[in-house]
């Protein structure tokens, strides 16, 4: 009985050793080849930006005249008016090292500030979108998000709430349009926004 224990011990680490090696050699595999690319894209000159999806605010068509003198809104608007003035675009689902690779290392800093100003962007519309909406302004609120949308946010709270003024105005089934857009989504937030959606939508 001891014997067969010990035998099954010993086995065991075998197996547990084996499995270790193993993993380490992955790692060591994924590590060098991380290494490897961003090595080739600090190396990867300059490119033209011309592809890249720059995003323009519509203030023609978003409530620009709603609230005005609520302290909020008017920092938001203001704010976007500040972002307007310089590039945005969304980079939210692609690595530094792809984006060196596509566009050369030189582009970096220029692209990061772009990626920023998406980033206060689409914190800006959702902050302002709920301050209207809280305030019983549900179709403006509904515009912004809309833009939103339409821009591929990554803002959890937007899809909720966009999802809430579907169903307060009795279009619950314009939800099930979001869920393609979350689907593309390279986030960790995006199976939670998904499932969210899902159970309002149904």
């Amino acid at each position: 009985m001891n014997f067969a224990f010990f035998a099954s011990f010993i086995v065991f680490c075998i197996w547990l050793t084996y499995q270790l090696n193993k993993s380490r050699r992955r790692e060591a595999q994924r590590e060098k080849i991380f290494w490897d690319r961003e090595k080739e894209a600090n190396n990867t000159r300059r490119k033209p930006l011309d592809d890249l999806e720059y995003i323009t605010i519509p203030f023609d068509s978003l409530p620009m005249e709603i609230m005005t003198d609520d302290p909020a809104v008017a920092e938001c608007q203001e704010i976007l008016r500040s972002l307007s003035e310089n590039p945005i675009v969304n980079l939210t689902c692609i690595t530094n090292t792809d984006l060196k690779l596509r566009y050369g290392a030189a582009n970096i800093n220029l692209l990061s500030r772009y990626d920023q100003s998406y980033t206060i962007l689409a914190r800006t519309l959702q902050k302002w979108a709920k301050t209207l909406h809280d305030s019983g302004y549900q179709q403006e609120a509904c515009t912004i998000l809309e833009f939103a949308m339409a821009t591929g946010t990554d803002v959890s709270h937007s899809y909720f709430l966009l999802s809430t003024i579907y169903q307060e105005a009795g279009t619950p089934e314009k939800i099930k349009a979001l869920i393609p857009v979350a689907e593309r989504l390279n986030s960790t937030l995006s199976g939670h926004i998904i499932r969210k959606l899902k159970e309002a939508y149904d």
